[in-house]
């Protein structure tokens, strides 16, 4: 059974096809730079001649679809519907509501299987596009063998909070200005500028540009925080909430979108309104002034990544999918 996955690079659903492709026989990944979405008609050009499946995302795949194969598509996020007109630009808006949302529906139409990384993005896109059929919903899957916490002391001095995306409204970069005036002293914010590698100005002593980190180096940065805080308003999944979780730290989210599939509120961290500010900070002060809160909430984390977010678990989802698409 071959797979064809063509695929943009530069996002969190790339590097999830990428693991797919390392443990599943005869699944390649044929990556994109996103500039090749502003003209569609080149993207046949950059698949796979023959496949039997082709496993990419909605909003393009359309245009990889070929006579003879299956056409699997995963909804990674969803970001077409009237809520996320406050987060995106102009142009963004326009696009989402002309081409990349008649893009979506063609595609859909010629979808043999739909997926989804959570059941809030399942839910949200039948709603959205007034659907009726089932979209199955596959959970990421973590490297649990590569994400793991590590070994720290009772005893510091300095707490380290890390943000780990890119500075876009979206993930809820401008929050982190408004965080610190309640932060306690000894917190310190890292923060990275995500795969679209953009600075932003100095903004304060306590926050540090840690830039953009290539994602085989994601497990050491996890291990140098000791809480991740992740104010992002739209998540199909949460990859860096997971890849965190797994890596044994506490989360403080906005309850919005996927997060409270991934953080259990009170267990694994805190779960907050969106935009509010002073919970938000008190929630991430208790959790710095508390060693063994942190490393309880952690080690909960963890063992909800190794029994519901593995890798293996994913791969073998996937895995099942294939076997079925390929006989209808």
């Amino acid at each position: 059974m071959k797979i064809c996955s063509p695929m943009s690079t530069g996002n969190g659903a790339f590097i999830v096809h990428k693991q797919l492709a390392s443990c599943l026989d005869g699944y390649s990944v044929y990556p994109y730079h996103p500039n090749f979405t502003l003209f569609p008609p080149f993207l046949p050009l950059l698949n796979c001649k023959q496949a039997d499946i082709i496993h990419t995302t909605p909003d393009y795949g359309i245009f990889f679809k070929k006579r003879n194969s299956r056409l699997v598509l995963s909804f990674h996020n969803y970001v077409l519907d009237r809520f996320m007109n406050d987060y995106s630009s102009f142009l963004q808006k326009l696009h989402y509501r002309t081409d990349l949302k008649l893009f979506t529906r063609l595609s859909l139409q010629r979808a043999d299987i739909l997926t989804a990384v959570s059941h809030f993005t399942a839910d949200l896109v039948k709603q959205d596009m007034g659907l009726n059929q089932d979209i199955r919903v596959i959970y990421n899957g973590i490297d649990e063998s590569l994400f793991v916490p590590a070994k720290s002391s009772d005893n510091k001095s300095v707490i380290t909070v890390l943000f780990s995306g890119n500075t876009s409204a979206r993930k809820g970069f401008d929050f982190l200005p408004k965080l610190l005036p309640y932060l306690n002293n000894n917190i310190r914010i890292l923060y990275t500028t995500g795969l679209r590698n953009k600075h932003p100005a100095k903004i304060s002593e306590k926050m540090v540009d840690v830039g953009s980190i290539p994602h085989r180096d994601m497990p050491a940065l996890y291990q140098q925080a000791d809480i991740l805080i992740f104010p992002s308003i739209r998540e199909g999944f949460g990859l860096s909430v997971a890849e965190a979780m797994s890596c044994g730290l506490p989360v403080v989210a906005f309850n919005t979108s996927s997060l409270p599939e991934l953080i259990d509120h009170k267990y694994g961290g805190y779960l907050t309104d969106i935009h509010d500010v002073r919970m938000f900070a008190d929630y991430v002060n208790i959790l710095a002034e508390s060693h063994s809160l942190r490393r309880d909430m952690g080690d909960y984390n963890r063992e909800k990544v190794e029994r519901k977010f593995a890798r293996s678990r994913m791969i073998g989802d996937y895995r099942h999918l294939f076997e079925e698409v390929i006989t209808l």
